[in-house]
């Protein structure tokens, strides 16, 4: 039996046998066969168009029937979004494009996890259900194929069932970040956000997407925390960065509790160790002003810790003679916490750091020396602990410049200790060309002189002297002391050079040790600056020396004027 595309011939063949048959007659019609043996249509042919005519004729098959399809079947296949539907009639193509629809949809959906992206992957579950179902109907014949709709039942059923019980377990996950978050407890948080695997990412991309998001402002708050912690130590920068990302996570709704669990942590580390460390960490607190109240917490511990740190950094930095600092942080607990019990101890801190500031620079300025005079000379200071110059009393004095005098005054007039002095005493070289007052003038041979006699004038030692009281820094005298001496002595001893032209016309008198202090004697004993010795300036070419060995100043021979005037000294 063959089927081809155009009309079909069925060929029999039989046995002959000796069977008579009647013979139609001329003219006649051939018998009809009988209709239970053959139902022919309207298409039905014969190859050989004679035998319609001569005996009965061979019946001929009917077309095999086209395929048939159950709608309900193909739209729960396609109810799967796996393209089973579409399989059922064989359509590949539309099977194909069924899955790689969905999976697209997914995949931008796990990427923007916006409303929509839901909505797009429920309208493109309905249109491909539809879709199914209208082209089941439209092809003939339909019918019925149960096995085929229970094969489609369950795996649509499977496929939405796993799509439920994940997305209940990612409401469960999602319920357990949002408790854990109320709690402020990070910790809990990141470990129930970690149980959210792919299938739920897909079943719920937005409960994922809200559970990430605050995983993500929990690891923002451990670096916080981290950059908090390194602030500790008086970095302020970092100090700004940690507080900047609890600002930034609190502009977050939800995050609370985590904030202020972050902060608490933070603050409850006050005070460390380090007292000036904590001064540092609870000044820049205190700058920082917010708007936001879990952050306003700050101040109450920063009233608690403040002032205990503040008083203790002044006196680690006063124990190391950091004084103007130690100065500035006790007068930052004076001013800024005036009722503070430790104010007391604060304003006598200030005293003590205010009076070594003082010490500190009256000794810088004594001890720089330049030119015999010390700075303070010219810049005098204050020690407000000093003792107050009293008249009628010796005024112990700190005492600089022209060694070869002023070490001849007692020692209970002097001191090299600046707390126990109540004045300063600068002493000056005395200039070539300054003199004394005039004591007394005497006649000396000289052998180039002229008339072979020369007049030599004996002076008073003239010394420039600034005195200072030492309480104040002011100055209290400045004047030439004048120390005077003996006179006109019968050997006369000086210097020339090359030529001898006689002694010097003007000579100071040859003091001595008394001398020296009954200059001074008024200004150790009333407490105001009396006449204090200081040496003459050095000599010159041609200067006479002073009576002893003489000081050669350069090259020539000494000369001698042996005998005074027979006359005697004017």
């Amino acid at each position: 039996m063959g089927y081809g595309h155009g009309r079909s011939v069925n060929r029999e063949e039989t046995a002959m046998d000796d069977t008579p048959h009647a013979t139609p007659e001329p003219g006649s019609e051939p018998a009809p066969p009988h209709v239970g043996e053959h139902h022919a249509t309207s298409d039905e042919t014969t190859s050989d168009p004679g035998a319609l005519g001569w005996g009965a004729p061979w019946p001929l098959p009917r077309p095999p029937r086209g395929r048939t399809y159950d709608p309900l079947a193909v739209a729960l296949g396609n109810a799967s979004l796996l393209g089973v539907g579409y399989l059922l009639p064989g359509r590949r193509l539309l099977s194909l494009a069924q899955v790689t629809g969905a999976v697209a949809l997914v995949a931008v959906s796990l990427g923007r996890a916006e409303p929509w992206c839901e909505f797009a992957v429920l309208g493109w579950w309905l249109l491909t259900t539809a879709h199914g179902w209208y082209l089941a109907r439209r092809d003939d014949p339909r019918t019925t194929a149960r096995g085929y709709r229970l094969v489609a039942a369950g795996l649509t059923l499977a496929v939405l069932l796993t799509v439920g019980l994940l997305r209940l377990d990612a409401a469960g996950i999602e319920d357990d970040v949002a408790r854990a978050r109320e709690r402020g407890d990070c910790a809990a948080v990141l470990a129930a956000q970690d149980q959210v695997g792919f299938g739920q990412r897909v079943a719920d991309v937005r409960a994922a997407e809200r559970g990430d998001a605050t995983a993500h402002a929990c690891r923002r708050l451990d670096t916080a925390r981290a950059d908090l912690t390194r602030g500790l130590t008086g970095d302020t920068d970092a100090l700004a960065s940690g507080f900047a990302t609890l600002t930034e996570v609190l502009e977050e709704s939800g995050h609370d509790a985590t904030v202020g669990r972050t902060l608490d942590a933070f603050l409850g580390r006050l005070p460390v160790s380090d007292a000036c460390r904590t001064a540092e960490v609870t000044d820049w607190l205190r700058e920082r002003r917010s708007r936001h109240p879990v952050l306003r917490r700050t101040a109450d511990t920063v009233r608690r810790v403040a002032p205990q740190s503040l008083v203790s950094c002044a006196d680690d930095l006063g124990g190391d003679s950091e004084w103007e600092h130690a100065r500035e942080r006790y007068r930052q607990l004076v001013a800024r916490y005036p009722d503070n019990a430790l104010t007391g101890r604060a304003r006598k801190g200030v005293h003590r750091a205010t009076l070594a500031i003082e010490l500190a620079t009256v000794r810088e300025r004594l001890g720089d020396a330049y030119g015999g005079q010390p700075a303070y000379s010219s810049k005098p200071a204050k020690y407000s602990a000093a003792p107050a110059a009293r008249e009628g009393a010796t005024n112990r004095a700190l005492v600089y410049g022209n060694d070869e005098y002023t070490d001849r005054l007692p020692k209970s007039w002097r001191t090299g200790d600046a707390t126990k002095a109540a004045l300063v005493v600068c002493v000056d070289e005395t200039e070539a060309d300054e003199k004394g007052s005039a004591v007394r003038t005497c006649p000396y041979e000289a052998k180039n002189a002229i008339g072979g006699v020369k007049q030599v004038t004996f002076h008073k030692i003239a010394i420039p002297v600034k005195v200072y009281a030492l309480r104040t820094g002011r100055l209290v005298a400045d004047r030439t002391v004048e120390i005077g001496g003996t006179s006109c002595p019968r050997w006369l001893r000086y210097e020339y050079y090359l030529t001898d032209f006689g002694p010097p016309s003007d000579m100071p008198v040859k003091e001595t040790t008394a001398d020296v202090r009954a200059a001074s004697s008024r200004w150790s004993a009333s407490g105001e600056p009396g006449p204090v010795p200081a040496a003459p300036a050095a000599g010159t070419a041609g200067a006479a020396t002073r009576h002893g060995a003489p000081d050669r100043v350069g090259p020539g021979r000494r000369g001698e004027v042996v005998r005074a005037s027979p006359c005697g000294a004017t």
